[in-house]
Parts: C-alpha cells; sequence; structure tokens
C-alpha cells in the first residue's frame, strides 16, 4: 500500500502554472483517534503525501497547526501551495479544510542537497527486538481506528488500566509496524510523531485526555524498515498542557526523524454510550 492509498489520497485539481493545487481524503474511523476525530498525525501525513506528489522533492521539515476536528464521514481538502521552489528546496504550505471551516494548516520545507558529511548524535535506547516485546492491548475507543490499524509492541512501556500515581521517568517506546511495508517515508513518520502525547500517561501514571497543539517532523533520512521504533521522551506537563519529543529509530539503529509536540491535557471525562 502506498501513501496515497493508505490516506484515500485523489487530486481534485493538479498543480496549476502558480504552485497551487487541491487534493482530497474522507474521514474514515481508520484514520481517526479514539476521540472519534481525525487523528492529528494522519491530517499531517496526508499534506505531506500531496506535498511530495506535488513537488517531486523529499520532506525535510513540516509542523502541523491543529485548529478544529474533522469527523467521520466528512471530506477534507488539502490546498497545497509551493510558495518558492529553489534550485534544491521548496518552502511549501497546505491548508486543510472541511466546508469553510479550516480544520488544520501545514508548513513545510522539501529538498536534498549533496553534501559529503553525515553522522548522528542520537542514541537509540537499549529495547528488545519487536518479536520479544508484547503486544499494546486497546481499549474499546480504539476499536477500528488508526491505533488498531497500526500493530504496537511495547518495548518500554506499561499498560495503566486504573490509574496509579506513579511517575515514570518520562521515558517510554513503542514498537510499531511500518503502515506501508518496509519504506518509511515522512507521510507514514508523521503518525508516529504524534505518539508523543501516549507518553504523557506513561510519564503521570494517569489517564488523561489529549488534544494535540500541532505535530513538527524533521526528517532525517528515508531509510527501509519493517518495524518503526517510536522512543518517546515527555520534557514537562504544566497548567494544563504537555511537551515531548520522539525519535524514530529503523531496526538497525538508523535514525529516520525526530518529532515534536505540544497538547492539552485534561482529567478523563465520563463518556455517554453512543
Amino acid at each position: 500500500m502506498d501513501d496515497l492509498a493508505f490516506y484515500g489520497l485523489h487530486p481534485v485539481a493538479a498543480p496549476d502554472g502558480e504552485g497551487h493545487s487541491t487534493w482530497r481524503f474522507e474521514v474514515v474511523r481508520a484514520l481517526c483517534s479514539g476521540l472519534g476525530s481525525l487523528f492529528g498525525g494522519c491530517g499531517l501525513g496526508a499534506a505531506l503525501a500531496a506535498l511530495e506528489h506535488d513537488t517531486g522533492r523529499p520532506v525535510v521539515w513540516a509542523t502541523a497547526q491543529f485548529l478544529q476536528f474533522a469527523r467521520p464521514g466528512q471530506f477534507v481538502d488539502l490546498e497545497v501551495t509551493e510558495v518558492v521552489r529553489g534550485g534544491a528546496t521548496s518552502q511549501a504550505r497546505v491548508l486543510a479544510r472541511v466546508d469553510d471551516r479550516e480544520i488544520f494548516t501545514v508548513l513545510a520545507s522539501l529538498g536534498r542537497r549533496d553534501l559529503p558529511w553525515a553522522d548522528t548524535w542520537a542514541e537509540m535506547p537499549d529495547v528488545p527486538p519487536p518479536a520479544a516485546c508484547p503486544p499494546r492491548p486497546l481499549r474499546p475507543e480504539h476499536r477500528g481506528t488508526i491505533a488498531e490499524r497500526m500493530e504496537a509492541r511495547m518495548a518500554n512501556y506499561r499498560v495503566i488500566v486504573e490509574p496509579d500515581g506513579i511517575r515514570g521517568d518520562g521515558r517510554s517506546a513503542l514498537w510499531v509496524r511500518n503502515p506501508w511495508g518496509d519504506d518509511a517515508r515522512a507521510a507514514a513518520l508523521a503518525i508516529l510523531g504524534d505518539y508523543v502525547p501516549s507518553g504523557l500517561g506513561q510519564a503521570t501514571g494517569q489517564r488523561h485526555e489529549i488534544n494535540s497543539l500541532d505535530n513538527t517532523l524533521r526528517m532525517v533520512q528515508v531509510h527501509r524498515t519493517e518495524w518503526i521504533l517510536a522512543d518517546i521522551r515527555i520534557q514537562a506537563l504544566r497548567d494544563g498542557f504537555g511537551h515531548g519529543l520522539v525519535h524514530l529509530w529503523a531496526e538497525d539503529g538508523t535514525l529516520l526523524a525526530t518529532a515534536t509536540q505540544s497538547a492539552i491535557v485534561r482529567a478523563v471525562r465520563p463518556r455517554e454510550e453512543p
């Protein structure tokens, strides 16, 4: 499955002479969070897929600001603009709308430059391989959502059924099977970049309702791997907002990308049966 098929993306208007185009996808439950709305990482991932297809260049950096919810059955239009196209780098933006409501905004840089030096200073945590890690159990509200679609195994992760209030060290890790084979591109990694909020419960020992405010992905390289380690690091939680980052690693220890997020954090509210 490629990125367009995963998100159900199709072009509505091809790029014109000024770098504008429009793509569309339907919000289905398989792209939603347990709260019943479009998962932020899926929104960013769809935008990055459209950007890479339009520009023919790989994502270097992208950030999404989430403004409103999109619900199943609604259609999201991605208005893509390649604002500046240089010899090696493009600066672009995407406005995502449902009808006349702006749902999220994406800013991005794309391109590739030749440079003889490359290195990595971040260090991958020492965790068991995917086959040695137990699967992450799903809560009932996650059935049929993106959480069920993304097979995850607990490398350094605790299941919080009832809040115990035991403070963690802010570090947790999940192995996640690559959603389209072994090609770890930006449109796939954007989903895992939105895993930072899951680490907040790991850090506090509490269950929370969390809405992402943003998702910023910084690509290091596209690399083939069947499993991706989401190495989550929570930095702080205060005044109802949480902040953290995640390093995304291939099975062989290659750093694929890093992502940062801030999120609104609430106490769990009683749910009404549908």
